[in-house]
């Protein structure tokens, strides 16, 4: 890299943010020691006018020391998205409208621009479908919105995940046991709620164990934390509670991660997270992995600065 670079994070306000645990906060301020210029724009600060691609955005400065994390905004003004040297599109989900027409907008930025992770394949890539493609590697799964075939995969498999198709961080996942009776009031409930699918997956008594998230840049696996629930849990996500736990890839984790490699590379998903339980990947993550925090304080690995080596190399 021969010179510093404009850098424009699309996230959610960080007043909103877990500032502690936040990994594009991580990244933020990454960029910001190594100089890089920061800017910060919401989703409703895009603006599309006669094909030019805008922000109403403003500077950013971050702090961090010890448990104290800190940011300051500066005035907002509106700049063409395409004077920036990179995008980083770290919008959480869930994966609604609002996020495809982001995908959209960005798309049409000259390809001067980086975005990352590439709108188009974010937009064709939610985690929960994504992963289907590796079908091999996964749980025996189901999605519709049918009850009948909700209901033999029961039969079947007796011990059942259900997911809604787009949500995130372990909301609205159940784990119905052979004898619940709760089945058909939780499926009432989902559609009552929306139109859309949901997913149905064989409970694997492996996640008592722990939920492995495996961070890939550029399709390499460069860092990994275990999630273990806590008692009276079948989620093992860190927003509910999840306990997060050193841990070291095992030779299926490399499989899985080398069986999805290219896909994402060729793909221009350069920075993803994966989940994996037991012997099987359940999730692929494109739109704002999280982890590298957690993965630097539990191993000593900082995603944070191969990130940032990655992305600098490009210019």
């Amino acid at each position: 890299m021969s010179r510093y670079l404009n850098i424009a994070f699309l996230m959610d306000p960080l007043e909103t943010l877990d500032l502690q645990g936040d990994t594009t906060f991580a990244l933020a301020l990454e960029a910001q020691k190594r100089k890089h210029d920061i800017s910060f724009f919401k989703p409703d600060d895009i603006i599309f006018n006669n094909n030019d691609v805008l922000a109403n955005i403003c500077k950013f400065e971050l702090s961090s020391s010890n448990d104290l994390h800190e940011f300051k905004y500066h005035e907002t003004f509106i700049k063409p998205l395409s004077k920036y040297d990179v995008i980083m599109m770290r919008q959480d989900p869930p994966f609604n409208m609002a996020y495809i027409s982001a995908t959209h907008i960005l798309e049409k930025l000259p390809s001067s621009t980086l975005v990352v992770n590439n709108p188009f394949e974010v937009r064709n890539c939610p985690e929960k479908i994504f992963v289907t493609n590796f079908s091999h590697l996964m749980p025996k799964t189901l999605i519709t919105r049918n009850i009948s075939a909700i209901k033999e995969f029961r039969r079947e498999f007796k011990d059942i995940i259900i997911k809604p198709l787009y949500g995130n961080g372990g909301q609205g996942i159940f784990h119905i046991l052979p004898e619940d009776e709760n089945l058909n009031s939780i499926l009432e409930m989902f559609f009552n709620q929306n139109k859309e699918p949901l997913m149905i997956q064989e409970y694997l008594k492996d996640v008592r164990c722990g939920d492995k998230r495996i961070i890939l840049l550029n399709g390499k696996a460069v860092g990994a934390i275990n999630r273990v629930p806590k008692l009276g849990e079948s989620r093992s996500n860190m927003h509910v509670g999840g306990k997060p736990e050193k841990t070291e890839l095992t030779k299926r984790d490399k499989f899985i991660c080398n069986e999805i490699s290219h896909y994402l590379v060729e793909k221009g998903l350069f920075f993803v997270g994966i989940d994996i339980i037991g012997n099987y990947i359940t999730e692929i993550n494109v739109t704002s992995p999280t982890g590298i925090r957690e993965i630097k304080n539990l191993d000593s690995v900082a995603i944070d600065e191969m990130f940032w080596d990655f992305i600098e190399n490009k210019f």
